[in-house]
């Protein structure tokens, strides 16, 4: 098979299409044709050498695929050879065939394309975690939504909403329109200098906020907390400003690790807030799997609360592109690699 191989930590070209052999099923395991593959921030953050989870390179990353069931595990009842399914894997999406736990895989949603698919057991997996199961988001509460224009973004947002929440996002500028289409009642640029001023300004209150969902990590969490009022809870989900350039700035990494907010236990009870880090990939591990999540998301699939946006589609042998237009914020949504023509 053909197998988009992370050859070293770099720049987007450390990424190569090369051939790598067929994986074959375990007994409780699924081999999927892959039609898409998710691309995330994590992947970014991955091929710069700044996710720990992720396998030394060389090696094959991506954890959200959509494609074709071709063979099944000797243990596996509930799918079958041609099932379309959309699904989670440890590793090694970026790929023509990938295996994974019959576990991780749900059926691809009616009227669903292959594309919008693979959002889902990344994204709104994530988003779900972090607002319903962490952050016990309730109707009549206000979020805010840093990146909300990114595939973790919209997909709060989409979910905010649909729990009837007010929901405020974060982004860049030519987004805001589309945002605002969306449902959202506010957007501010995160381009600001006084994020927190404007935001503050804006409702006419010093903590305006229930629940935030902070992407950005650094010094992020600590204004985003400040926004709080009491019983608010701020979700971390990302370290998203660890990233400039196209190569790993260790002196950027030491002084974000070196400048992390930090919250003390005697605080958080003082003021009555709570800080909640989220890692999907370490919450499946324990769990043995979040496909839980994506069953939960099934009536807002069936509603049309929930539809993921495609950002753009980019042929699997064009990964370099994919990451260099997601590491440049350049994308309002998700972007995917389609490895079979026509199927995006």
């Amino acid at each position: 098979m053909k197998a988009l191989v992370l050859t070293e930590h770099g720049p987007p070209e450390v990424l190569q299409l090369l051939d790598r052999p067929d994986p074959r099923p375990g007994p409780d395991e699924v081999a999927v044709a892959v039609r898409c593959a998710g691309v995330n921030f994590a992947d970014v953050l991955a091929r710069l050498g700044l996710y720990p989870d992720a396998p030394p390179p060389p090696c094959i990353i991506g954890y959200e695929f959509s494609g074709e069931i071709v063979e099944a595990g000797a243990s596996v009842t509930r799918f079958g050879v041609g099932d379309q399914v959309m699904g989670a894997c440890r590793f090694g999406g970026y790929s023509e065939v990938v295996c994974t736990a019959a576990a991780e895989v749900q059926p691809l949603p009616d009227g669903w394309t292959h594309a919008e698919g693979t959002a889902l057991p990344g994204n709104y997996t994530t988003a779900y975690a972090a607002l319903v199961r962490y952050g016990s988001i309730r109707a009549g509460e206000r979020l805010l939504v840093h990146s909300a224009g990114g595939g973790v973004g919209i997909a709060a947002a989409q979910i905010g909403l649909a729990s009837g929440a007010e929901v405020v996002g974060i982004a860049s500028g030519w987004k805001h329109d589309a945002l605002l289409s969306m449902g959202l009642t506010r957007v501010v640029d995160s381009r600001s200098d006084d994020l927190v001023g404007e935001l503050r300004a804006m409702f006419g209150q010093e903590e305006p906020f229930d629940l935030v969902l902070d992407t950005l990590g650094g010094q992020s969490p600590l204004r985003s907390y400040s926004l709080m009022r009491a019983g608010g809870r701020l979700v971390c989900v990302g370290s998203a400003d660890l990233v400039a350039g196209e190569r790993r700035d260790s002196a950027r990494v030491r002084e974000m690790v070196r400048s992390t907010a930090r919250f003390s236990a005697q605080r958080l009870m003082l003021e009555s807030k709570s800080v909640i880090g989220l890692n999907l990939l370490r919450l499946g591990d324990v769990l043995g799997s979040t496909a839980e999540y994506l069953r939960e998301l099934q009536p807002w699939i069936g509603s049309g609360s929930i539809r993921p946006v495609i950002a753009a589609a980019y042929p699997l042998a064009e990964g370099a592109a994919a990451h260099r237009f997601l590491q440049e914020r350049r994308n309002l949504g998700k972007v995917v690699l389609s490895v079979t023509d026509g199927t995006e």
